[in-house]
Formats: structure tokens, sequence, C-alpha cells
């Protein structure tokens, strides 16, 4: 069927707004965080794969970590094993921890790579045990009085040189937020986390993180957007930030205060939101710069 002439100005203006993106981006890393909705919907799985394969197509090194805490919470309720969180971490026993590892690295995880592999790109997934590639220990809290999260971890190493071999080759990295200690525990890390680690230790240019949300907002509901450290911090101070948004923005903060030049914290229910995000003029969501 002919394209409408009426339309034509249109489409043509949103292929070429995306030029000068694809130009800054070019042989530049974007670690994009998957998670919320776009994991468990069908065509915004779809959509999210395309975006990952066409960012790769023109250039840009994607890098996927994605979370999986819906799917967990499934299972262990299948088992009938009650979830706990605290400051939207999981709390994290040892049968916890065997389900977690299971479904992360296993189930998601090929999920997630078949469907980008589906759409024409090379996908590989990992689990930060692969060639060591997340090294952590147990996340103490700063508090003697503080329950304990059990093995939930906090990252002490990133291993750059096999992520750089796999990105800046033919392949997209997908990485289970799993970590492995050097007593040979096995850690479950918060993948928002894992998605700000990353991002710091390739020296992204963005660093993306999906959301069930339009991104932060505010007390009324209002999206914000165009934040500074500062300005996070007294969102944080004043409970504007809360929950399980507190891993989303802490990993975002610190990505940006290593060097990593945008954070965007973005909407996954919008159809090629990740698209949206770096081919567009005005992108969509919450900006931390």
């Amino acid at each position: 069927m002919p394209l409408d002439a009426a339309q034509a100005p249109s489409i043509a203006h949103v292929l070429t707004e995306a030029l000068p993106y694809i130009q800054r981006y070019r042989d530049q890393v974007i670690v994009v965080k998957f998670g919320g909705n776009a994991m468990i919907d069908d065509r915004l799985k779809h959509t999210f794969a395309r975006d990952i394969v066409l960012m790769k197509l023109v250039g840009i090194h994607p890098i996927v970590v994605h979370g999986g805490g819906p799917q967990i919470g499934e299972m262990l309720e299948k088992i009938g094993k009650e979830s706990k969180f605290i400051d939207g971490m999981r709390v994290t026993d040892a049968e916890t921890m065997e389900v977690a590892e299971m479904v992360l690295g296993g189930i998601v995880n090929k999920s997630i790579v078949a469907e980008i592999n589906a759409h024409g790109g090379q996908a590989i997934g990992l689990s930060g045990k692969d060639a060591g590639l997340i090294k952590a220990s147990k996340l103490l809290a700063g508090d003697s009085d503080a329950p304990d999260l059990g093995f939930v971890g906090e990252i002490t190493e990133i291993n750059v040189e096999v992520l750089k071999y796999l990105a800046f080759g033919k392949f997209v990295p997908v990485i289970a937020p799993i970590g492995f200690g050097d007593d040979g525990s096995t850690y479950n890390i918060n993948a928002d986390v894992v998605a700000g680690a990353v991002a710091q230790a390739m020296t992204a240019r963005k660093l993306i993180m999906l959301t069930n949300t339009a991104g932060l907002l505010d007390k009324s509901g209002n999206l914000m957007t165009g934040l500074s450290a500062q300005a996070v911090d007294d969102l944080i101070a004043d409970g504007t930030i809360t929950e399980g948004m507190l891993p989303k923005i802490q990993g975002a903060l610190d990505a940006v205060a290593a060097g990593v030049e945008r954070a965007h914290i973005i909407d996954g229910r919008v159809e090629h939101s990740v698209l949206l995000e770096v081919f567009t003029d005005s992108g969509i969501g919450t900006l931390i710069e």
C-alpha cells in the first residue's frame, strides 16, 4: 500500500531526527535496565527487543541488565514462601537465593536472549558468575539494629574486559543480577544497582532504566526531569523518593557521579520507549545529569 502523501513529511521528520543521535552515540555504550511491565507484556517485550537490535545495527553498543522481581515472587508463592522487602531490597535467605538464581539466571535471562535473537540480534546471556563478571560481598546495613537482608550483595568489582569483548564485538550482553563472593557465596543484587555499576565500569554515555511509571513523580504526581544530584538528595530527604524507586535513583546518581553523561528513568509501558529516549529531541521520562 503506497504511503499517504499527507503523512510523508511527518514520517520523514521522525526518521531524520534520529540522524544526529546515531552520529553522537555510534561506538558508544548505552546500558539499559529492563524491568517492570516491559518484561511481562509480550508486545512490550517484542518492541524492546527490536529497539536493542536497531541500536546495535546502527553502531551503538547496548548492554542489557534485567530484573525479575515479579517472576521470583511468583515462584516463591508456588512453593509457599512469602516475599519480604526492606527499602526496595528483597530479603534473601538461602532458599530464596536458590529460587532467585534459577529464575534470574535461567528462565528470565534466556527468555530475553531468545527475544533479541528472534529479531536478528546476537544476544548472549550472563550472570555475575560467568567469567567472574560481578564480584560481590554481603550487603551490611550501617545500623547494627537493622534487619539482616541475607544473601543480598553489594558489588565490589565488575569484570570490564569480558563486557568490552562482547559489547564492542557483535554481541549484546544480557546480564542477570547475580554476584559471587570470594568465599563462594552467591548473592542477589538489585538490578538497578547492577545497571548503574555496569554503566560506571563501562563509562557508558547513557544509563536508561525502564520502570512502571512515567518517570520520577513529585508528591502531586507530576513528572520531574532535568534533576541535579542535589535536587535528588532533597527529594529523598523530604520523602518524595521512597521504597522501590530508591535503588533506581541511587544507581542513576552513582553512575552520573562516576562520569556517565546522563541517566534516564523512563516509562517501560510505552512501546519503543528506549528508541524514543535515545533517538528523539524531547525524549521521555526523568533525566538526571
